[in-house]
């Protein structure tokens, strides 16, 4: 799969479990452990030419939440496809985050690395699949 992915984890061990998943999977991948502000974070993932990135909603330094919302704001990344992989499992923060602009919303807890990894990947080929062809 010939798609550029972000991952923003603080947690160094998921955030390197991820990677290792989707650079198997094919997946160009850029890390952030959530040690810049929101605009630092956001010209990294222009600069990386990102098309999917992965987020935690809970992090030491920036919310998630407000993550997504700077995504959506901005007119570079309002397509890109956001998968929250998080901790937070009540259904008032899955809603908010996928008001603010989420396509889908995981709880850790229901998948391994590996497990979320391929869910991933089989959105995005299904996404692929259902595209128009751009040629006639």
């Amino acid at each position: 799969m010939d798609k550029n992915i972000f991952i923003v984890e603080d947690d160094a061990n998921l955030s390197s479990g991820l990677a290792a998943q989707f650079s198997m999977a094919g997946f160009k991948v850029e890390t952030s452990h959530n040690e810049e502000e929101i605009e630092d974070l956001v010209g990294s993932i222009k600069k990386f030419n990102t098309d999917v990135i992965v987020i935690d909603l809970i992090l030491p330094k920036l919310d998630g939440f407000e993550i997504i919302k700077a995504i959506r704001s901005d007119d570079e990344l309002s397509d890109l496809y956001i998968f929250v992989f998080t901790d937070v499992s009540d259904e008032d923060s899955k809603a908010r985050g996928l008001k603010l602009g989420a396509n889908q919303y995981f709880i850790r807890q229901d998948f391994s690395v590996p497990e979320f990894a391929d869910k991933v990947k089989r959105i995005l080929e299904n996404k692929e699949a259902i595209r128009p062809s751009d040629e006639f």
